[in-house]
C-alpha cells in the first residue's frame, strides 16, 4: 500500500483553496497585531510561552481542516475519464500541500519569531555532516517493517464508511499515478514526493514538534505525540500505523540532527520510491509488498540501531534548543 497516499484527493480541494486564504490572512493581520502590541519581546521570540506558541499554531492551522471538513462530500463522484480531470487534481494537490502545511507554519513562524523564520523552523546545517546519508539509509531500510505495520493495520476492523472512503481514494491515486511516459513520473514525484515531504515537515517536526517537545520538556513524548498527529491527519486510516511509525522516525532525525533538511530528505526518499514503484505496478495502491516476518523484525532493530548512533553522535539537548535568554548569534544554540 502507498504510505503517502493523497491527504485530499477530492474535489473539495477547490473550495478550500478559494475560501482558506483569505480567512487565514485575515485572522493573521488581528494576531500579528495583538501579538506586537501585548506580547513581551524576548530576544528572537516575539511569545515565548509554549502554549500561546500553540494557541497561534491553531489559529492558524484550524481553518484549514474546519474548511476541508464544511466542504467535503464523500458521496460526490469524480469522472476520473473527463480530459483535463487527472491535471487538474495535480494542480489541486500542489496548491494544497502549499495552503494546508506550508503556509500555517510560516505564519506560525512570523508571528512567534522576529526574524529568521525559517532557520527558526529548521532550515539550517546538521549537527554531522553524515547525518544526512544516515537519514536516507535509515528510511530506506526501515520499509520492510514499515510494509509490515501496513500489514497488521489492515487486519483491524474498521467501520464500513471509512472502508468504502479508503476504496474510492485508491482508485483515485490509481488513475493520479497513471503513467503515460517519464514526464509523468517526474511530476508525480513532484507533486506527490517533493512538496509534502518540504511543506508537512516544515508544519509538523519544524512547526508542531518544536512546540510539543517544549511543552512536554521531553523529546521523545513531543515527537510521539507529533507522529500520531501526522498519521491522524492524513485522515487514511489503513495506513494509520505505518505513517505514525515514519512520522515518529522523521521526528527524531530532525531532532538529533538538528536540521529540518534531514527528515526532509528521508520523508522525499520514501515518498519518491512509493510513488516510483506504483507508477509501474499500481497493484501495490492499496496492497502491501509481503516481507518475511524476520526481515521485517530485522528492520525495525536496523532502524533503531541507526537512531541509537544518531542519537549517540548529536550534541542537540533540550537546554540548547530551549534555553533562549543565552541566545547569540554565536554561540551555535539552535533555538
Amino acid at each position: 500500500m502507498l504510505i503517502r497516499c493523497l491527504p485530499y484527493p477530492n474535489q473539495y480541494i477547490a473550495h478550500l483553496l478559494s475560501l482558506s486564504c483569505g480567512l487565514v490572512a485575515l485572522q493573521g493581520a488581528n494576531l500579528h497585531t495583538n501579538i506586537c502590541l501585548y506580547q513581551p519581546m524576548n530576544g528572537h521570540l516575539r511569545i515565548k510561552s509554549p502554549w500561546v506558541q500553540l494557541a497561534v499554531f491553531l489559529l492558524v492551522f484550524l481553518p484549514q481542516l474546519l474548511l476541508l471538513f464544511f466542504f467535503s462530500d464523500s458521496n460526490v463522484k469524480i469522472d476520473l475519464t473527463k480530459p483535463g480531470v487527472i491535471a487538474q487534481m495535480k494542480w489541486l494537490q500542489a496548491v494544497s500541500s502549499l495552503t494546508l502545511f506550508f503556509l500555517p507554519a510560516f505564519l506560525f513562524a512570523v508571528f512567534t519569531f522576529r526574524s529568521k523564520y525559517f532557520y527558526f523552523l529548521g532550515f539550517k546545517k546538521a549537527d554531522k555532516e553524515n547525518m544526512y546519508i544516515l537519514a536516507v539509509v535509515c528510511i530506506v531500510l526501515a520499509m520492510p517493517f514499515v510494509f509490515w505495520l501496513g500489514v497488521l493495520n489492515q487486519s483491524f476492523p474498521i467501520p464500513a464508511e471509512l472502508k468504502r472512503m479508503e476504496e474510492e481514494t485508491a482508485k483515485q491515486l490509481a488513475a493520479f499515478l497513471k503513467v503515460n511516459g517519464p514526464i509523468d513520473v517526474v511530476i508525480n514525484v513532484i507533486v506527490i514526493a517533493l512538496l509534502p515531504a518540504i511543506c508537512e515537515e516544515l508544519c509538523f517536526r519544524g512547526a508542531l514538534q518544536r512546540i510539543l517537545i517544549n511543552i512536554t520538556r521531553n523529546p521523545w513524548a513531543g515527537i510521539i505525540i507529533t507522529g500520531i498527529l501526522f498519521s491522524a491527519l492524513h485522515l487514511q486510516f489503513m495506513g494509520f500505523l505505518p505513517r505514525m511509525f515514519l512520522g515518529i522516525v522523521l521526528g527524531a532525525l530532525y531532532w538529533y540532527s538538528g536540521s529540518l533538511w534531514t527528515s526532509i530528505l528521508a520523508h522525499f526518499v520514501n515518498n519518491a520510491v512509493q510513488v516510483i514503484a506504483v507508477s509501474y505496478a499500481p497493484k501495490y495502491i492499496d496492497k502491501n509488498p509481503e516481507f518475511p516476518v524476520l526481515l521485517a523484525i530485522a528492520s525495525g532493530v536496523i532502524v533503531w540501531a541507526i537512531l541509537w548512533y544518531y542519537q549517540r553522535q548529536s550534541t542537540i539537548t533540550y537546554s540548547k534548543v530551549y534555553r533562549t535568554d543565552e541566545l547569540t548569534p554565536h554561540n551555535q544554540f539552535l533555538a
